[in-house]
């Protein structure tokens, strides 16, 4: 990629495109470091490309003392962690920020534009990818000096700048569609919670299924697998938003498969395991590709079909009531994996709602589910449109379209 760049054009390798710095860990023991109002960035907590917020935050203090602070419009990227094994996440800071040592930053040199030298680094992501090498503890590594020769091309900074406005052209008309899917899912929430609020007695989640199933984990790779090999799900592909994601690892030991786990379409799937905000996540499988295993982070519910509606049971264990005893029964230290057992499980209280009213709410959600998939199809397609796009812009391989042409496009 980049052989030829056109006219106008600069080749020019990253370790001259801006200032590299390292970061840094303050001290976890010394109280005065921690909970300022300064956002320490680390490899977990990069996941937008727009850098403005952590959970974790240091004081200045803090920032000063075995960390590094930098400005707005700071290229960061992560350089170590397990997330480099199937992603790279770079971002471009919106605010003064700390971060830790798994990342580096690169101040943009005169003339580049930050958000183009991030964007020109991330559409290179296989080629970065490709370079990753995995330590002793077996997380991904990023080797700096190798990034370093990796070149670019840069244009004319007022043809930089063209570029990024055709980025953002694309991330508003996504961010819309992203506010649209987010209200249709703030209603879907409003059914089920007065539905919630009708009925007057409560019964343990027990009556409404036969029996759970837990799966297993056998010694997997951590990458996904392909055309005809099995995987196990990984606990993240249950998502918040109550549908199945295909994440997973390849199991190419045959002896390790076990096709009685194999999640089937209409299962109800539930997070044994996860963090204390994503333990005991609930969706009902559509669909899904053949040879995918359960964890033993993931619980399928049998239902009961005389008793529930499978769908119905996701969005009542979805909700806020519900969710509120998942977390009082999950066990575990504070910030650490946390655990849900079976028994906790079905002694869950939920709303004693006969089967006929059940179905009436269920035909109610599928409507609103139909229009989130319609939304989220759109965004894929937007992001598609994107990619290729900031490819073809940044290699050179084309030139900008009309700005009547672009919003075209993305309408």
């Amino acid at each position: 990629m980049g052989g030829e760049w056109p006219e106008g054009w600069t080749r020019m390798p990253l370790a001259d495109a801006g200032k590299w710095l390292s970061g840094g860990t303050p001290s976890t023991a010394n109280s005065e470091y921690w909970d300022g109002d300064i956002p320490w960035i680390s490899a977990a907590s990069l996941k937008e490309f727009r850098i403005a917020h952590s959970e974790r935050r240091v004081t200045p203090l803090g920032a000063s003392n075995g960390s590094r602070l930098v400005v707005e419009g700071t290229v960061l990227f992560v350089v170590r962690g397990m997330s480099l094994k199937s992603e790279f996440r770079i971002g471009v800071t919106e605010r003064e920020v700390a971060f830790g040592q798994d990342c580096k930053a690169v101040i943009a040199a005169d003339g580049i534009d930050p958000y183009f030298l991030a964007h020109a680094i991330q559409v290179r992501t296989p080629e970065i990818l490709a370079m990753v090498e995995e330590t002793s503890h077996g997380t991904g590594r990023l080797d700096t000096e190798r990034l370093q020769e990796l070149e670019i091309g840069v244009p004319p900074l007022a043809e930089q700048r063209r570029i990024v406005a055709a980025h953002a052209v694309v991330e508003r008309r996504i961010s819309a569609l992203e506010r649209v899917r987010a209200k249709l899912k703030v209603a879907e929430a409003a059914l089920i919670s007065e539905k919630l609020a009708e009925a007057p007695e409560r019964i343990p989640l027990s009556s409404w299924i036969h029996h759970i199933e837990a799966g297993k984990s056998p010694l997997a790779e951590d990458v996904p697998a392909g055309d005809g090999e099995w995987g196990v799900l990984k606990v993240s592909a249950v998502h918040a938003d109550g549908f199945l994601d295909r994440e997973n690892k390849v199991v190419r030991d045959r002896a390790m498969i076990n096709p009685q786990f194999e999640v089937r379409h209409g299962d109800l799937l539930m997070t044994r395991a996860n963090t204390e905000n994503l333990v005991g996540l609930a969706c009902v499988v559509e669909n899904p590709p053949p040879r995918l295993m359960l964890s033993d982070k993931t619980l399928r519910l049998v239902v009961d079909d005389s008793m529930a509606e499978a769908e119905f049971v996701a969005a009542v264990l979805s909700s806020h009531a519900v969710r509120a005893q998942i977390k009082s029964a999950a066990t575990g230290t504070s910030g650490s994996m946390k655990n849900i057992s079976q028994g906790s499980v079905k002694r869950l209280l939920v709303p004693d709602v006969p089967r006929h009213e059940q179905k009436q709410v269920q035909a109610a959600l599928s409507v609103g589910r139909r229009r989130v998939e319609a939304v989220q199809k759109q965004i894929a397609k937007l992001r598609t449109v994107q990619s290729g796009l900031m490819e073809d812009l940044l290699t050179g391989k084309a030139s900008l379209p009309p700005a009547r042409i672009l919003a075209s496009v993305v309408s």
